[in-house]
């Protein structure tokens, strides 16, 4: 099906595109939408026009003059997470200021769980978006090209944004605290985190470790992946305990996060192993409990907040300048959030 010339990046599809596309009257299309009596075969034939175009219905159409809300719509992987709500703090400080509100949904780590959710916020019109990562279905990509707002994704360093991007890379982060171990004179260096591939971060870190751990030439990875995610402190302690089993000289372990280091150093004091003296264990993320274990845990810390604030920031700029541009879209940009190796107690 040839796309209608309507369609771009900028403007969103109509319904009057899906019907063009499906071959139909836009009075079929909102029957379809609204679940009418239709044949199959129209039926069949308009999703797979709505499919095409990333069409998403106007749940507001008729309520607002304006044709948008006063939201903007927010997807973090958890909301347990004291990373990710400092990240929705940030960007409540930098919106709510302006007078916009968070339509807030959490992903679980599902790309497929994201995509649902993306599908049914744009149904409310944001004024912007703003959702964790760089990864996406490719429905949620073409949904997310074709909304028409502004559009910052978090936490990561893509190579080809969306719209716009404010992050880090995570792989340099974890090379960055395998270069600090090894300096400290480690050489035995252990990765634990999480067995599943949801917690895309993760991997991230995981491709740091090892890919540093070659450029120091310290010997083949030794990499324990255990659990679901996202990781808590209940994994740390197995999966620490099978890498001692599997390598039992381990000098040092690097944690996915804080919260696992927490666990691994109580299996370790559970064990009698003193923490460094006898295994260094660290971490990443600076959570709280990082601050308050005893011994404290070496991490990378991240601005979690400083991130939202400048998402939140990057939008508020975007409509401005679709708004003194007659809504043309602005440039994209990436802006980078700085990181550092914080060291404690642990290593």
């Amino acid at each position: 099906m040839a796309k209608p010339a309507a369609a771009s990046k900028s403007t969103p599809p109509r319904m009057s595109d899906v019907a063009q596309v499906a071959g139909v009257s836009k009075m079929t299309v909102s029957r379809v939408l609204a679940g009418g009596s239709v044949s199959t075969a129209t039926r069949e034939r308009v999703q797979r026009a709505i499919d095409e175009l990333g069409y998403v219905a106007d749940a507001t159409a008729g309520a607002l003059s304006s044709g948008r809300s006063e939201f903007v719509a927010v997807l973090v992987p958890s909301l347990s997470s004291s990373n990710f709500s400092d990240t929705v703090q940030g960007l409540t400080d930098a919106l709510e200021s302006q007078g916009l509100q968070l339509l807030l949904g959490d992903t679980d780590y599902s790309l497929e769980r994201e995509e649902r959710l993306v599908r049914q916020l744009l149904r409310y019109q944001p004024r912007a978006v703003a959702l964790t990562g760089a990864q996406h279905t490719p429905a949620t990509q073409l949904l997310l090209e074709r909304a028409g707002v502004p559009v910052v994704e978090m936490w990561d360093w893509p190579t080809d944004p969306v719209d716009m991007a404010v992050g880090f890379s995570n792989a340099k982060a974890s090379r960055e605290m395998v270069r600090y171990l090894a300096g400290k004179g480690y050489r035995r260096i252990g990765f634990i985190g999480g067995a599943d591939d949801m917690d895309r971060r993760g991997l991230d870190r995981l491709k740091g470790y090892q890919q540093e751990m070659k450029a120091l030439e310290l010997g083949e990875p030794r990499v324990v992946r255990l659990g679901g995610t996202p990781v808590t402190m209940s994994h740390g302690g197995p999966a620490v305990a099978e890498l001692l089993a599997r390598w039992p000289d381990t000098e040092a372990v690097m944690c996915v996060s804080d919260m696992s280091a927490f666990g691994a150093i109580m299996e370790c004091q559970r064990r009698g192993l003193a923490v460094p003296g006898d295994i260094a264990v660290a971490g990443f993320g600076n959570f709280e409990v990082g601050e308050c274990c005893h011994p404290s845990i070496t991490t990378v810390s991240v601005d979690a907040l400083g991130i939202g604030r400048r998402a939140g920031e990057m939008l508020l700029a975007a409509l401005e300048a679709r708004e003194n541009a007659n809504g043309e879209a602005q440039a994209a940009a990436k802006v980078r959030i700085d990181y550092t190796v914080l060291p404690r107690e642990s290593a």
